[in-house]
């Protein structure tokens, strides 16, 4: 295991914000990709709905308690959108500090290239979201948070992985 100092990118880029209004618009039409969606009490139920040299998108679904864990995106930029549901995200910030928001159907979140982040469904219901990155993701970091804020990396999973 590795420490690290937080360096979380939590500012909106207009790639981020260009992404998030994709997965908006993504989830707000979900008649076209809704009846892919499975639900899978072992875990969160993700599809890759779309891959191209620009970008890729997938959906998730996610009953009460999963979580992804802190992560970041190995380097590309990203935005999901609820399309069903809620969600609570929880950011690490570059100054170690961590934020904590909830975003409802309809709502959608954009990120820069370093950011790190853990989602949940925190509800009783099950969520659906639409996730959509720039470049296409071939790596994923996961960490795990120290009491004083900082990030211990647990594990590099490779795009093969999923």
């Amino acid at each position: 295991m590795v420490r690290m100092t937080v360096t979380a990118d939590v500012s909106r880029t207009p790639v981020s914000k260009d992404l998030a209004e994709r997965a908006r618009l993504l989830a707000e039409n979900c008649d076209e990709w809704l009846h892919r969606v499975r639900l899978d009490p072992q875990g969160r139920w993700y599809e890759r709905l779309h891959a191209d040299a620009d970008h890729e998108v997938w959906i998730i679904s996610w009953l009460p308690g999963q979580s992804t864990g802190f992560h970041d995106h190995g380097g590309s930029a990203g935005a999901f959108a609820v399309a069903l549901g809620s969600l609570k995200e929880v950011a690490v910030n570059g100054n170690g500090t961590v934020s904590t928001w909830t975003l409802e159907a309809g709502q959608a979140h954009g990120f820069g290239e370093h950011y790190i982040h853990d989602v949940r469904n925190v509800s009783t219901a099950p969520a659906i979201s639409v996730h959509v990155y720039a470049p296409v993701l071939s790596t994923i970091n996961r960490f795990d948070l120290s009491p004083s804020g900082e990030l211990v990396t647990l594990k590099t999973e490779q795009s093969e992985e999923w």
